[in-house]
C-alpha cells in the first residue's frame, strides 16, 4: 500500500483493511477486543502511539498480516527495516474516498462506498423528491457525503467494477472453427466467459488467401454479453476488437441484421442503418487519412 522507504500511515492502513474485510469500526472492535474509542483515535491520527499488541490484534481481526522485512541498503544507508500490512493477495487497495469527510470533519466509514453530494439527486436519502418541480427557494440541507448501506448491492457494485477493470478481449482461434469464422471472447482472469462476438466471411476462402473485392466483407452473426455484466463497456470492447481485426486484414465493410436495443447499440458503435424496415446495418472503416468516427 505504501513504499517501504516511507513511514506507514497506520490510520489509513487500518481503514483500508476494514474496507477489504467489509467491517465497520464497531465490528472490528468487537472482533479484536480493542475498544472502539481506541480504534477511532488511531484511525483519526489522534493516538500518540498505540502499542504493537493493539495493532497486531486489529490487523489480525481484519484478516490482515504484519510483515517486517529487510531491504537492500542504499548509498549511505545502513538500515534496512520496513513494516507494512498486506492482504492475502499481497496488495492492499487504498480507500478510494480517503479525502471525503462528513459535515463534522470525520472520515467516511471506510468499509462503505462513499461519494460526494453536489446536488439533491446525488442523495439516495431524498429519493422521494421530484427535482424538476421543486421551488427555487428549496433550502433543505443536504449531507456532505452519502454511501450505500445495502451490503449485497455494495458487493455487486464492487464485483462489477472489478470485472470492468480485469476483463480481457481476444480473438478465439481453434482448429475446429473454419478459417472463415471470426470469434471474439471477453474473459475474466480465471477464464470465465462474460461476452462474445461471432462473425464470418461470406465466402469459401479466407482473407489470408486474397479474396475477391466483392467478398471482402464481414457478416456479424451475434454479439452477447452476460446480463450481470452489461453496461461495463464489454460490448464496445468486442466491437473494437472486431474493427481492429478488420483493419489488420484490410477489410472495410461489416454487415449485421439487428433491431431494438441491439440496433441502437451498434449505431452508437459506428454502424449505419441501411434499411430501417429490416434493420440492416453496416460498418465501414474510414479510408486512410479520413477523420475517424467517434463513439
Amino acid at each position: 500500500m505504501s513504499d517501504p522507504g516511507q513511514a506507514i500511515d497506520l490510520g489509513a492502513t487500518l481503514r483500508a483493511l476494514r474496507r477489504a474485510a467489509d467491517l465497520s469500526q464497531r465490528e472490528l472492535a468487537a472482533r479484536s477486543g480493542v475498544p472502539q474509542a481506541t480504534l477511532a483515535r488511531i484511525e483519526s491520527g489522534r493516538s500518540t502511539g498505540p502499542n504493537f499488541r493493539t495493532v497486531e490484534r486489529l490487523v489480525a481481526a481484519a484478516a490482515g498480516r504484519i510483515t517486517i522485512a529487510g531491504r537492500p541498503a542504499g548509498p549511505g544507508d545502513a538500515t534496512g527495516a520496513a513494516t507494512g500490512a498486506a492482504t492475502a493477495a499481497g496488495v492492499l487497495t487504498a480507500v478510494p474516498q480517503q479525502g471525503l469527510r462528513d459535515a463534522a470533519g470525520r472520515h467516511c466509514p471506510a468499509h462503505l462506498d462513499a461519494r460526494e453530494v453536489r446536488e439533491p439527486k446525488d442523495w439516495p436519502g431524498a429519493w422521494w423528491a421530484h427535482w424538476s418541480s421543486l421551488a427555487s427557494g428549496y433550502r433543505t440541507p443536504l449531507p456532505a457525503v452519502t454511501y450505500r448501506l445495502d451490503r449485497d448491492r455494495r458487493d455487486r457494485d464492487r464485483h462489477r467494477e472489478w470485472v470492468r477493470r480485469e476483463h480481457r478481449v481476444r480473438r478465439h482461434l481453434h482448429p475446429v472453427l473454419p478459417t472463415t469464422s471470426w470469434r471474439f471472447v471477453a474473459e475474466l482472469p480465471d477464464g470465465t466467459l462474460v461476452g462474445e462476438l461471432h462473425a464470418h466471411e461470406p465466402g469459401d476462402g479466407s482473407f489470408e488467401t486474397g479474396p475477391s473485392p466483392e467478398a471482402c466483407q464481414i457478416v456479424v452473426d451475434g454479439l452477447r454479453v452476460a446480463p450481470a455484466y452489461r453496461l461495463l463497456g464489454i460490448g464496445r470492447a468486442l466491437v473494437a476488437a472486431l474493427t481492429a481485426e478488420m483493419a489488420r486484414h484490410d477489410v472495410r465493410p461489416a454487415r449485421v441484421v439487428a433491431e431494438g436495443e441491439g440496433a441502437r447499440f451498434l449505431w452508437l458503435c459506428g454502424f449505419e442503418v441501411e434499411s430501417w424496415s429490416a434493420a440492416v446495418m453496416r460498418f465501414e472503416r474510414p479510408v486512410s487519412g479520413a477523420r475517424p468516427r467517434r463513439w
